[in-house]
């Protein structure tokens, strides 16, 4: 109860805070300002006149807490709780709960919606009209209560509701890659995450980071990178760990750590790690008994295991599923999961990197226990700006798989430039693998429909940071929001997560909706035109991964050959692109027959991914009628153009903004814009050394010679590894 006292009191203090500093940023989408539409506002002032919420659990206070604070700001008035039902009452509850929805025999519409799932309707109870929030369990009743506060926000009509909805998946999940503090100092880089006050004091941002979750349906959190720290297992940090899932569980969302496989040696004292050991498996059940002491709802765990140097079962000459099944039965009895990723390379550099995971892989489908499911990038190289889909996707029916997609720009500009993340959630998820005929979407099979997985899931790496404003740049707070919007629902489009999201951060007005949701949702294919357009990939950076890099022929953190720009885009005086098709290395085999002969043919390869997969001629007449030289100046020069466009576009939109928030994005587009030319240029200077061809008629000239570009070194950029 002590706990919840604590939530009450940071929700208020969350609301006060809104009032002091209304447009900083730190109220995200959850903006419950006074409603500036006349007409809708009236009609919701007629529609709402009290609120109930039935039920007296910590879930059911969150909600009735959320429906007081937003009700009174969107309204502009005080709504009250009513005890008693009268016309334009909100009620919100379960049918267990609340005597008055029971009484509208709604149980055969709720039977559908799982224990997540909610019901929203107008109805009407002894002759009053009501609006009903409904569900079979309290989550669902907060779920179903932001998305009706939601439509407000959005001032949508009310008046004739019927919605029904229930998640996609499962286990919707945030994956922070934030690092344990190091011994002896008290940072722990740009992290929400106050260790060293933990678990005496608990911010009050905690509470509004699950707010935020709830309010988008995710409901699962890791709070440390994939590289794990074998310290989160000792007392000390589970006792942190324990506190935190205090705060997050009245909100649905639930505790997961990242697994080192080396924690018996670290802090158990074994001398192997051996995951068919008999210590080890004992280490193991012991530690996962200790967690749920601590945390009695506590999820799971996810491992990344022998890749990146990583350790891993393969180092014990054991398998994937060895060291899956090991932590699955430790966390089995308790009901917990093992997310296992998928994104393994070798010690040993292949002849194509991208093979690994799905040869690794393939052998053990139907071999991992019942409570393990793999977590796969959405593509099969790291979160380039264009892939294709991962071969993965519809190749393991036994094995319960889940896309692990980037909020986080790792390669998009981290905090700096604006890119919209949801056209590359989209694309992967409206991918058809043809694993089982045409229709067979990654969405089909990541929700189950198509595998009948009973376990599914979909992890975000998150971009969420120590700012004010929780994501560095205002639209970064647009990726986590699409993230959750489509864990939740698969099949939305990015135009309406952009068209959402903008309504409730920024506005319903007509003159701010349309042209912000427009570069939105253009915002991606701007910035692969001028970082990696016609399926480059792989060419940024060493280290920082920040600007252009296609000359890179080594990393300074290792030698080896696929860390490599020159590995990748294999420019030569013939051409350029990484021959993936049956001449070559036959990366194309992985995938399902009509999809394999779409690839391999130059002729039907999508242009979008047509050095991905060809090494191409740079005389080969593309579909434009321009060769690939041309097409390849082409498409970097209008990436250029067009985020000027937005840059402008921005610029003009400053009398209707807020001013700080204007300013966020302002600076950063400045920074963007003078990036995205030197991207352009410095790609372009380069690849000219091999095409030896003139720059085709309106390509702007680069503005300095290769060995500028090649010593340039960027000073200004926040957000960086």
């Amino acid at each position: 109860m002590k706990t919840f006292l604590k939530v009450l009191v940071t929700v208020l203090f969350f609301s006060s805070l809104t009032v002091l500093n209304a447009e900083d940023g730190y109220r995200l989408w959850l903006r419950y300002d006074l409603i500036d539409n006349p007409a809708v506002l009236t009609q919701y002032r007629k529609a709402i006149t009290g609120y109930m919420a039935a039920g007296n659990s910590q879930t059911i206070e969150a909600a009735k807490n959320e429906l007081q604070m937003s009700l009174s700001g969107l309204l502009g008035s005080q709504i009250p709780v009513v005890s008693t039902v009268k016309k334009g009452t909100v009620i919100a509850g379960t049918p267990e709960n609340s005597p008055i929805i029971s009484s509208l025999k709604l149980n055969d519409k709720l039977g559908r919606l799982g224990n997540e799932g909610y019901l929203i309707t107008n109805s009407k109870y002894k002759g009053k009209k009501i609006i009903v929030i409904t569900a079979n369990t309290d989550i669902g009743v907060l779920y179903g209560t932001f998305h009706f506060l939601r439509l407000l926000q959005m001032n949508q009509g009310i008046t004739d509701l019927s919605i029904s909805s229930s998640p996609g998946t499962k286990v919707r999940i945030l994956n922070h890659w934030d690092m344990l503090p190091i011994p002896g100092r008290k940072s722990a880089g740009n992290t929400i995450w106050k260790w060293d006050e933990l678990p005496g004091r608990l911010d009050s941002r905690y509470t509004d980071y699950a707010r935020a979750n709830a309010s988008i349906g995710i409901n699962a959190t890791v709070l440390t990178n994939v590289n794990a720290d074998a310290r989160l297992l000792t007392p000390e940090y589970m006792e942190k760990v324990a506190a935190l899932a205090d705060v997050f569980r009245p909100y649905g969302i639930k505790m997961y750590l990242a697994a080192k496989v080396t924690a018996p040696i670290e802090i158990g004292k074994l001398q192997t790690a051996d995951p068919l050991d008999k210590d080890v498996i004992a280490w193991w059940k012991k530690a996962a008994d200790d967690l749920y002491n601590y945390i009695p709802d506590f999820g799971g765990f996810v491992v990344k295991a022998n890749s990146e140097g990583q350790p891993g079962p393969l180092d014990y000459n054991r398998t994937h599923a060895d060291g899956a099944n090991l932590l699955a039965d430790a966390v089995g009895p308790h009901g917990g999961i093992i997310m296992w990723r998928a994104f393994v390379y070798d010690n040993k550099v292949p002849d194509d990197r991208i093979k690994q995971p799905y040869n690794e892989f393939i052998p053990f489908n139907g071999k991992f226990r019942k409570n393990v499911i793999l977590q796969v990038k959405n593509g099969p190289l790291d979160f380039q700006p264009r892939e294709p889909f991962h071969p993965l996707f519809g190749a393991m029916p036994d094995t319960p798989l889940m896309p692990e997609f980037q909020i986080m720009q790792e390669y998009f500009g981290f905090t700096t430039h604006l890119v919209f993340l949801a056209p590359v959630y989209e694309e992967c998820l409206k991918s058809d693998t043809y694993s089982k005929g045409e229709g067979s979407l990654v969405a089909r099979i990541v929700d189950g429909t198509i595998s009948d997985y009973s376990l599914t899931g979909m992890a975000g790496v998150s971009n969420i940071g120590a700012d004010r404003n929780w994501t560095g740049h205002i639209f970064g707070q647009s990726n986590w929001y699409a993230f959750g919007r489509l864990a939740w629902d698969p099949y939305i489009s990015s135009a309406e997560i952009a068209d959402e999201w903008v309504r409730m951060t920024f506005s319903n007005k007509e003159e701010i909706l349309k042209p912000i949701s427009r570069f939105m949702v253009e915002s991606r294919e701007i910035a692969v035109n001028y970082m990696t357009p016609l399926g480059l990939h792989h060419i940024m950076a060493a280290a920082t991964h920040y600007g252009p890099g296609p000359w890179v022929d080594k990393d300074p953190r290792d030698p080896r050959e696929d860390w490599t720009s020159l590995y990748y885009h294999r420019a030569d005086e013939n051409g350029i692109g990484f021959n993936r098709t049956s001449t070559g290395s036959n990366a194309v085999s992985q995938y399902y027959p009509p999809v394999r002969d779409m690839f391999n043919n130059i002729e039907t390869c999508p242009e979008n991914l047509l050095l991905w997969f060809h090494h191409v001629s740079w005389d080969y007449k593309m579909r434009s009628g321009r060769t690939l030289w041309d097409e390849l100046c082409y498409r970097y020069n209008d990436g250029v153009n067009k985020i000027r466009e937005v840059q402008q576009v921005w610029d003009n939109l400053k009398p209707v903004l807020d001013a700080e928030r204007y300013e966020n994005v302002r600076e950063r587009l400045i920074k963007q814009v003078r990036d995205a030319r030197i991207w352009k240029d410095g790609c372009i200077v380069y690849f000219q050394t091999f095409s030896r061809r003139p720059l085709p008629p309106g390509v702007e000239a680069p503005e300095h010679d290769l060995e500028w570009y090649k010593t340039h070194r960027y000073t200004d950029i926040p957000g960086m590894f």
